[in-house]
């Protein structure tokens, strides 16, 4: 018995794969370079650097330079009307609650950009006025609709949207009925009327159905 036995069927099988394993590790090895190589020299998103909140903010609050911080998005998950880092924030009044690390709006602030919307008036502006009825502010909400009334009944403005109701001392001490403050958005004539007429009398604030 001379002659040379012939591989088995597992042993062909055997170098058959051995050998396919190899040219597909080769192969994904390949692959996996050209990716790092694409990932390396490929042009990187855009960012972007807005505000966001530094912590969790109430509605109602004046903001300072404290309550927001820079922060980087890519071009394409920034919200529509992100304030930029260079936006002057304090002293303006935050309508809507934040979280912190949110982005913050134009439409977050009382400002033209929401009253505009609100009223649907380009020229609509915000006022704050303390109304005759420090309780009626409990009632209301943003987004509430009012009229604003004078002593003598006359109406100064009809189917104003509050904005935000805040304390004159909200952060500091404790809410105090007579320092009540209403964010009004009203168009730019009936904003001067009851300004004017907020300085020299009280002036008081229905609920519309």
């Amino acid at each position: 018995m001379g002659g040379t036995l012939a591989p088995l069927p597992r042993d062909r099988l055997g170098r058959l794969l051995r050998g396919r394993s190899l040219a597909l590790r080769r192969l994904l090895t390949a692959v996996l370079v050209a990716l790092a190589a694409f990932l390396a020299f490929a042009p990187r998103a855009e960012s972007v650097r807005v505000l966001v909140a530094a912590r969790d903010l109430a509605p109602g609050a004046v903001l300072s330079a404290g309550d927001v911080r820079p922060h980087a998005f890519s071009a394409d998950t920034v919200p529509d009307g992100a304030l930029p880092v260079t936006a002057a924030v304090s002293g303006r009044l935050l309508v809507g609650a934040a979280r912190r690390g949110e982005p913050l709006t134009d439409l977050r602030l009382a400002g033209p950009e929401l009253s505009g919307l609100t009223t649907g008036d380009v020229d609509a502006t915000s006022v704050a006025l303390r109304p005759a009825d420090p309780g009626v502010a409990d009632l209301l909400r943003a987004g509430s609709r009012v009229d604003v009334v004078a002593q003598d009944s006359a109406v100064l403005a009809e189917n104003a949207t509050v904005l935000a109701v805040r304390t004159e001392n909200e952060g500091r001490l404790p809410a105090a009925r007579g320092g009540r403050l209403v964010v009004l958005s009203l168009a730019r004539d009936d904003a001067t009327r009851v300004a004017a007429a907020a300085l020299t009398r009280p002036v008081a604030i229905t609920l519309r159905k």
